[in-house]
């Protein structure tokens, strides 16, 4: 499938699925650029992504990632996961259709002691509360030390959600995005330190 097909993917999906998805067209290179400027790709070995859709996201992250890295993408909807299977050809892509509520259990399989980064668009707004807590608590129990939680989203009650697992919160606002977005950085106080600005981008202690 091209480019084309990607968009329609996504697209048809929204209409479908609007709930789920959160947005109408796959996220903008501004707020891409936002998301993962934090990321220390030279350090980062182990990558996870809750809802990467048609792979937007996905490809930037496979792009600039070490060549030794891996990246597991977690996809319930099953035509993005066929989509992305058959779409991007990179050994160090592993494909699930999975929950992100079961990420210990998939680590587990696949024998990742951590993850250094977890990447999110995933609508927790519209989410059954239960479920977003699982999301979070699996998240914050499988970072690594240094590793962090990037989260974009389109509603100020996801800051709320990640207050109540999350210490350290950082947050960005992306105005040139459909629709405009935040673009979170989070930590727990029991991976020590602080967040550190990231190169060319602004910190804020605003959650949001």
């Amino acid at each position: 499938m091209g480019k084309i097909n990607g968009e329609w993917l996504f697209a048809t999906n929204f209409l479908k699925h609007p709930v789920m998805l959160g947005s109408i067209i796959p996220s903008s290179r501004r707020l891409i650029r936002t998301l993962l400027a934090p990321v220390d790709w030279e350090r980062a070995r182990y990558f996870v992504e809750y809802g990467p859709g048609v792979g937007t996201i996905t490809r930037q992250i496979l792009q600039r990632m070490h060549p030794d890295a891996r990246l597991l993408a977690l996809e319930i909807n099953q035509d993005f996961v066929r989509y992305l299977q058959s779409a991007i050809d990179d050994p160090r892509l592993v494909v699930r259709g999975d929950s992100a509520s079961d990420l210990g259990a998939v680590l587990d399989e696949l024998q990742w002691p951590r993850i250094d980064y977890a990447v999110s668009g995933i609508p927790f707004s519209t989410m059954d509360p239960a479920d977003v807590t699982a999301v979070l608590d699996e998240t914050r129990g499988r970072l690594s030390p240094e590793g962090e939680f990037l989260v974009y989203q389109f509603s100020k009650r996801s800051g709320e959600y990640l207050r109540g697992h999350f210490e350290d919160i950082r947050r960005e606002f992306v105005l040139w995005n459909m629709p405009p977005a935040s673009c979170y950085r989070a930590r727990s106080s029991e991976q020590g330190g602080e967040i550190k600005p990231a190169e060319g981008g602004s910190a804020t202690g605003n959650p949001g």
